[in-house]
């Protein structure tokens, strides 16, 4: 029996007459086995049972697929392409029946794309040209004359886009801010994101894990205002906290770049004026020679650590820096080049 829903021609097909179909309709006039390809009126059709693994999302046992031709050798090289893409929508059906927010509306963009479609919110499917939204409303399967909900939510745009929270949005900033990262040893990389770990940190605690298009004003206002108490309780400088700031202002900024989303983020002018900076007072060479340097003093010291040691010595690399070096010499050697000494 066959009736149409908004435009969609559906066909309900007791499971004990499939498996004689050929035999009671005169329409069905070629069947490739292989393929389950079988001609209806006259328009060839792929004919496959549902695998058990999609069978919680899809009502009905068998499905009959349109390939859109009265040529059977054209049906044949559709019929691949044309089970993938079911599949395919299967599985974003599969990806989209979760609690998860976000693994919800990536399945809906996945579904759309799978239809032949750009996943577009109601507000804007709304305003399409009547021939685009018809397209949407056709393309929805409707088994049993029923439309499917999971498919008119994807193609019709009424799955709500997850909300960018900041805790969100650093785990975003990882990938997005990825270039930043290449030729980081792993210490180094450890390094690099625990400022931006501990600001994010910090904001939440004060602030709360909003989502960044509703970060105001007042809220960096009283993030700053956080800081200031503690700079002037003692606690801080005024350089830590214009890391803070920094390294907050640099996720939320990257994110909004790279993601498109033209906010407006109110995250300038917030930075404290800096006292004077500190400078550690450096080693005399006397003490370095008696201290650092006297005889045995490196002794319990392998090979590799007293050479790091006086590296460190004579360049002032940071540890981190020397244990990190790689052989690119032939000679797998590094010569120093400095009016110092070795020790001697």
């Amino acid at each position: 029996m066959d009736f149409d829903v908004f435009g969609i021609e559906c066909a309900i097909i007791p499971l004990d007459l499939l498996h004689n179909l050929p035999h009671i309709s005169g329409e069905c006039d070629s069947m490739a086995k292989g393929l389950g390809v079988t001609k209806r009126g006259d328009t060839f059709h792929l004919r496959k049972r549902v695998p058990v693994r999609y069978r919680d999302i899809e009502g009905r046992d068998t499905v009959w697929i349109s390939l859109h031709t009265d040529s059977e050798s054209v049906a044949k090289s559709k019929a691949d392409r044309a089970w993938s893409q079911m599949i395919e929508a299967w599985e974003a059906k599969l990806a989209g029946d979760t609690e998860d927010a976000e693994a919800r509306f990536a399945a809906a963009q996945e579904l759309a794309r799978v239809r032949g479609f750009r996943y577009l919110d109601v507000g804007k499917v709304a305003k399409l040209p009547v021939e685009a939204l018809i397209e949407r409303v056709e393309a929805v399967t409707a088994p049993a004359g029923q439309p499917d909900k999971v498919e008119v939510a994807a193609l019709m745009g009424t799955v709500p886009e997850p909300q960018l929270t900041v805790s969100k949005a650093l785990e975003t900033y990882w990938t997005l801010a990825r270039e930043k990262t290449f030729g980081k040893s792993e210490d180094q990389l450890r390094r690099w994101k625990n400022p931006r770990i501990k600001a994010v940190t910090n904001f939440i605690a004060v602030v709360g894990d909003k989502g960044i298009d509703n970060i105001t004003r007042d809220d960096m206002l009283d993030f700053r205002q956080y800081w200031l108490d503690r700079i002037e309780g003692g606690e801080v400088t005024a350089n830590s906290a214009n890391k803070d700031l920094i390294h907050l202002g640099d996720v939320l900024k990257t994110v909004n770049k790279m993601k498109r989303l033209g906010l407006d983020l109110p995250i300038s002018d917030l930075s404290f004026k800096e006292g004077e900076k500190r400078t550690r007072p450096p080693f005399s060479t006397d003490w370095i020679r008696a201290k650092l340097l006297a005889p045995g003093a490196l002794d319990d010291l392998n090979a590799d650590a007293r050479g790091v040691f006086l590296g460190i010595v004579n360049t002032g690399y940071r540890p981190s820096e020397g244990c990190a070096l790689v052989k690119k010499m032939k000679s797998g050697r590094m010569i120093l080049s400095c009016p110092f000494f070795w020790g001697k």
